[in-house]
């Protein structure tokens, strides 16, 4: 995610409430220079020398810099280095450290050496859209400090990182957009301190976690990544945090579970393209906030119930490419309430561009009973029965 210089340097006095003052300067990415004033040189401050062996060790692995960000990376001021923001220390703010990195779009080539865990100040670290590959550095459990890491949109690889899930003040965790693989661990769901999931467009495979209920994040992406099972009836606990749940194309099957319905904050659901069946739960009648909900690709079945169409606040519903063969009072005219729908290819006997009654009878002939359901829950994960695999999204557009 792209993050302005203004807006960077008002989140690290976010996370550091004691400092005073960041250091002054203009950060201009057109010309890849600026400088920031500071009294103490790295000769007298041991925290800006660490800093800058570090990020000397880190410019000797970078192996392509077209937009040059890293050219003024000489000599021994690193707070006048480009993407680099110095930050009184917040135990001593006579001392100026290293708290934030913003390599955002810089098309950057490397990898990130263990000297990274030298800048034990560092509170943000932004990397979104560039090259680096590798793994990540095990030394990058020494930043304590860090609140925010965005990895996204880079060519990093391996199982999930769990050197993140070290870090005891990180809210803000997106590596979307990488090569990571293997399962999520459980561990991922019982960090309380997070606040943002963002995992989308890995390589991950894995049963749907049983204990994604246990974290207190407000946002979790789990898209393009192909999981399998249902969904967790646990998902209740995240009743008092989560805003928003975006769960496409993760090969979830069985029914949606009504305890989604709990999740009294969400403004966000979309579970589409997956292999979900059974009708639309109607606890989700309950969720006043949810502006925007996404069922479609799926092969649910039933009614569309009004009181879902009726939510005060929705401004989208789409639930097109499903099995649904009756749409409840205000549900047949949405546009009236100035909500954008999409109700196409279902079996709707009096709306245009539906599935043809041959089709709709192979499936609303033979309707689940969501209560019979196989989804037995274990500690790796939720297992569902299997469906056939929804039809697949087109590739991505990467994040801006």
């Amino acid at each position: 995610m792209a993050v302005s210089t203004c807006s960077f340097i008002l989140l690290l006095l976010h996370v550091f409430s004691s400092l005073s003052q960041l250091s002054a300067g203009n950060h201009n990415h057109n010309h890849h220079h600026h400088h920031h004033r500071h009294n103490n040189s790295s000769i007298s401050n041991p925290e800006l020398h660490q800093a800058f062996i570090a990020l000397q060790a880190w410019k000797r692995v970078i192996y392509s810099d077209p937009k040059n960000y890293t050219s003024n990376w000489i000599g021994s001021s690193v707070c006048s280095y480009t993407g680099i923001f110095c930050a009184p220390s917040p135990t001593d703010p006579d001392t100026q450290v290293v708290a934030g990195i913003d390599l955002n779009h810089a098309d950057i080539a490397g990898f990130l050496p263990h000297e990274l865990g030298l800048l034990c100040h560092l509170s943000l670290i932004h990397l979104n859209s560039n090259r680096f590959c590798g793994i990540l550095p095990p030394s990058l459990s020494n930043l304590t400090l860090l609140a925010e890491i965005d990895l996204s949109n880079n060519r990093f690889v391996g199982p999930f990182p769990m050197v993140l899930l070290a870090l005891p003040s990180l809210k803000y965790l997106d590596i979307r957009y990488n090569e990571f693989e293997g399962p999520l661990p459980n561990e991922l769901f019982n960090k309380i301190s997070l606040d943002a999931i963002f995992v989308n467009n890995n390589r991950f495979v894995s049963m749907t976690p049983s204990n994604i209920g246990g974290s207190s994040a407000s946002v979790i992406v789990f898209a393009n990544n192909n999981f399998s099972g249902c969904l967790s009836p646990t998902i209740a606990n995240l009743a008092n945090t989560l805003e928003e749940l975006l769960l496409i194309n993760t090969s979830l099957s069985g029914c949606l579970p009504s305890e989604v319905g709990f999740l009294y904050k969400l403004r966000v659901l979309d579970v589409s393209f997956n292999s979900l069946v059974g009708p639309i739960p109607y606890s989700l009648t309950g969720l006043a906030h949810l502006e925007q909900l996404n069922l479609a690709h799926n092969r649910m079945t039933g009614m569309v119930p009004e009181g879902v169409c009726d939510l005060p606040n929705l401004k989208k519903f789409i639930f097109s490419y499903n099995y649904f063969c009756e749409e409840e009072g205000t549900c047949q005219n949405l546009t009236s309430k100035g909500v954008v729908y999409d109700d196409r290819r279902n079996c709707l006997p009096e709306k245009p561009f539906q599935r043809g009654k041959k089709e709709c009878a192979a499936v609303t002939e033979h309707l689940v009973d969501c209560f019979e359901q196989n989804c037995n829950f274990n500690r790796g994960g939720g297992r569902g029965g299997a469906m056939p695999a929804s039809t697949p999204l087109s590739t991505p557009t990467r994040p801006s």
